[in-house]
């Protein structure tokens, strides 16, 4: 492993200034601001090194006076070079000040522009990716990566570019002012430390890479085991998820105990390197005194321009070291973003245009794997106003006809038309508000009963939510809650009971009131006098829509105008509930067994 990650390195070096690249579209959106921070942060550096150079002048003028004070009336205060002296640390503050407050606005700026772009791109990628993720691990990989911009803005900003100024201009200095060797020594000793911090750096970073992901794999079990809590308690394994959990937090322990020795080295080194380099100016400094070759102001001024220089300096590995871990950061985001997207509008794509609401599959075939076929020239018609029936065996393939249908896939071979229309030609956004569903398995947001109704139409009244709401026969549910239609659900719709959250996935199909209706085994979780009742409800709303029934029980499909039954990803029988019943075949046979059990059902 750590081979590898050393062979990397250059191809990480490599992916590190593309990151860097491509922030500066974020950055050079605020250009103005960013043109007026980099002014104030110069003014600022020029106000910051004036100051060791009035104040050397202020010790040069009172060391003159003092050595004149035989035969003078006394020393002179030199006021204007106090004055000077104070308005230099004033400038230096106040121009300090207002690049942070300029270059405010830049930073979180940039922070919400990727925060947005990242969510939208998820948002973009397609059901096969989100069936895969964990939810644990993008959430805090998006958190990082938006940090990693603020935080890499703030070092730039901050502390590499002021240093850099900084590190230029007392070169200057000692190249015009003094012997050319304060200016090797100067430049040897911020060489030195710089090449020390760069290599053991990069040595030290495969100890954070680790980090990083045994922290966003911790963040996934945990977060996965919470949202799968009932699942936890079922089986009694709670000490076998925190037992992964601890394992994990075990090997990242030792990678962040291993990071933070390594660091102690480092700081170790460059503390040594610092202290040698400093040693050898003052030496130099000195000795040109008893020379007679220096003034004692110019032995201040040195020191204090090469701890003005080296105290930054030592921030400045840490800020290397900080610099590197965040772009190990956003290395995680960028790779979100590279990710591609699977299902494309195409470039002159059109809206969809409702007429009838005719949907024909035609020769669809499908497989999420190359080695495994879903679908095999699956082909029918809904007609304007019919409802067609779905029913099979688990695996048949039943649910996969509303995904393709939402184009949440592509479809391998064979065309899905609505209006004639072939699907993959529209915008996704006109063909997904043309459709309404109620899935088998309805998740809701962490919100009030409220906001998930009106989910369907934002927009909507209160009078047609509750009219909405009316019609899935939820609404004397809703009102005899302590909070009425502003109770929390809970994560995932949880304090809901099944039944509960379908009445409320029903309600929302009827406020969108979309031309073209899936229902997903959509009264599942209904006992039956629920059933009853809301398939009669649906019955009512599907007659001025085309709609698609993914069904398990029988019951609820008779009135259906063609019933296809599937099997293995074919259609092995189709036609009405009574004409499949007389040909005592598949479907007859499905019927029957239900029939007995729900004689048994009520026999127990």
């Amino acid at each position: 492993m750590r081979h590898l990650l050393y062979t990397r390195a250059p191809e990480a070096h490599r992916q590190d200034l593309q990151n860097l690249k491509r922030m500066l579209p974020y950055i050079w959106a605020y250009k103005g601001r960013v043109l007026f921070a980099l002014l104030a942060l110069i003014l600022a550096k020029l106000a910051t090194v004036g100051v060791p150079l009035v104040f050397k002048e202020i010790v040069d003028a009172l060391d003159s006076s003092h050595t004149s004070l035989t035969g003078q009336d006394g020393l002179v205060l030199p006021i204007v070079l106090f004055l000077a002296y104070g308005a230099l640390r004033l400038s230096s503050s106040l121009f300090n000040e207002l690049r942070d407050a300029v270059f405010a606005r830049v930073r979180y700026g940039a922070m919400h522009r990727l925060s947005h772009q990242v969510l939208k791109h998820l948002y973009n990628l397609s059901l096969r990716f989100h069936l895969e993720r964990r939810t644990g691990n993008i959430s805090r990989d998006i958190e990082r990566g938006a940090m990693s911009v603020s935080s890499i803005l703030n070092y730039m900003v901050f502390n590499i570019l002021p240093t850099m100024a900084e590190f230029i201009m007392v070169a200057f200095i000692l190249l015009h002012q003094y012997e050319v060797h304060f200016t090797v020594i100067t430049f040897a000793t911020v060489f030195v430390y710089i090449g020390f911090t760069f290599s053991v750096t990069n040595w030290r970073m495969h100890y954070r890479h680790s980090m990083n992901a045994l922290d966003s794999r911790a963040s996934g079990q945990a977060v996965d085991g919470l949202l799968n809590y009932e699942t936890v308690k079922y089986f009694n394994n709670e000490a076998y998820e925190l037992q992964r959990y601890n394992e994990t937090l075990d090997e990242w322990e030792q990678s962040a105990v291993k990071s933070q020795t390594s660091m102690s080295l480092l700081n170790f080194g460059q503390g040594t390197i610092i202290a040698v380099g400093l040693t050898l100016i003052m030496i130099s400094a000195g000795q040109g005194v008893v020379n007679g070759e220096l003034t004692l102001g110019d032995l201040v001024l040195v020191n204090t321009l090469m701890l003005q220089l080296f105290i930054p300096l030592g921030f400045l590995g840490i800020i290397y070291r900080m610099l590197k871990h965040t772009l190990a950061d956003m290395q995680q985001v960028m790779l979100l973003l590279d990710k591609e997207v699977e299902v494309k509008d195409e470039a002159h794509a059109r809206p969809l245009q409702i007429k009838a609401g005719e949907v024909r599959f035609e020769q669809i075939s499908f497989s999420y794997q190359p080695d495994r076929k879903i679908l095999h020239a699956v082909s029918f018609t809904i007609r304007p106003g019919e409802k067609v029936a779905v029913v099979g065996p688990s695996g048949a393939g039943k649910s996969t006809l509303a995904r393709l249908l939402f184009r949440f896939y592509d479809v391998d071979s064979g065309r899905i038309l609505i209006d004639g229309q072939a699907i993959d030609k529209v915008t996704q956004d006109s063909l997904r508000r043309a459709i309404g569903i109620v899935p088998q398995d309805t998740v809701l947001f962490n919100e009030s009963i409220y906001y998930n109704l009106s989910y369907a139409r934002p927009e909507a009244s209160r009078e047609e939510i509750i009219q909405a709401a009316k019609l899935a026969h939820i609404h004397e549910l809703i009102e005899e809650l302590p909070n009425g239609y502003d109770t929390i659900v809970g994560e995932r719709g949880l304090k809901l009971s099944g039944g509960e959250k379908q009445r409320v996935a029903i309600a929302r199909v009827i406020l969108k009131n979309p031309p073209i209706l899936i229902f997903d085994e959509a009264t599942s979780s209904l006992d039956s006098r629920s059933e009853q009742a809301i398939t009669q409800s649906l019955g009512e709303l599907s007659q001025q829509h085309s709609t698609l029934v993914i069904a398990h029980r029988l019951s609820t499909i008779v009135d259906a105008d063609e019933i296809l039954v599937m099997e293995q990803g074919r259609i092995v029988e189709r036609g009405t509930h009574s004409g499949l019943l007389a040909k005592d075949s598949r479907y007859a046979q499905m019927w029957a067994l239900q029939q007995e059990e729900q004689t048994s059902d009520l026999q127990g």
